[in-house]
């Protein structure tokens, strides 16, 4: 039986690792050709590379990718990938397409784990024009980009207060890398906005009413 079953585990084994190998190429360029289409999405006009000419910081929380757009030479803003580890379910990786003086051009969710129906709802919640949902057209340095439960001047998605405020901390983070290169290496975000998210941590998800 003990021949058998290593007979078994060396086999299976064997055809994970073959499978693995004739997919893991096709699963990169895949992955490469969704982030390429994401710049292509938020970023602003551009005819240069943003992926060749790419920068990323380094932090203790992780990387920040900044993608610089230029057109015929002349920057016109970056799509930067950022992240929060906030979330209620765990890390939330975003892309911001931010014009040159910052000003927020469009989002994707690249991944997260939220709950559907609530948390899952940020990849159009914060792109609606209804009250204070969207964040088109603002710019982080003029607009305080926390949850207005938290005195900010967003909306928070109904019942994911949580998920909001990692969003959100995702989107400074972004603003941050872009316009300044200073992130904290601890939070990913200004050392300001990091102490401002602390002073409002919720206990679970459904408290955002």
């Amino acid at each position: 039986m003990v021949i058998v079953l290593t007979i078994i585990t060396a086999s299976v084994g064997a055809i994970l690792g073959y499978v693995y190998k004739i997919t893991a190429a096709p699963i990169a360029q895949a992955g490469a050709k969704a982030q390429e289409e994401a710049i292509r999405q938020v970023a602003p006009h551009f005819d240069n590379n943003p992926i060749a000419e790419s920068d990323t910081i380094k932090t203790d929380n992780g990387n920040i990718v900044i993608y610089p757009a230029s057109l015929q030479g002349n920057p016109t803003g970056a799509a930067v990938k950022a992240h929060s580890r906030n979330g209620f379910n765990g890390e939330i990786e975003i892309i911001v397409g931010l014009e040159q003086d910052g000003t927020i051009r469009d989002y994707r969710v690249l991944s997260h784990a939220e709950t559907p129906g609530l948390g899952a709802k940020m990849e159009q919640w914060f792109r609606t024009d209804k009250n204070k949902q969207s964040i088109i057209g603002k710019n982080p340095g003029h607009t305080d980009m926390t949850v207005t439960k938290d005195g900010g001047d967003i909306d928070a998605i109904t019942a994911s207060t949580i998920t909001s405020r990692a969003f959100l901390e995702a989107v400074r983070t972004a603003y941050t890398a872009y316009t300044q290169g200073n992130i904290d290496g601890i939070s990913g975000t200004t050392a300001t906005t990091s102490q401002q998210h602390n002073q409002h941590t919720a206990t679970n998800e459904e408290v955002s009413k």
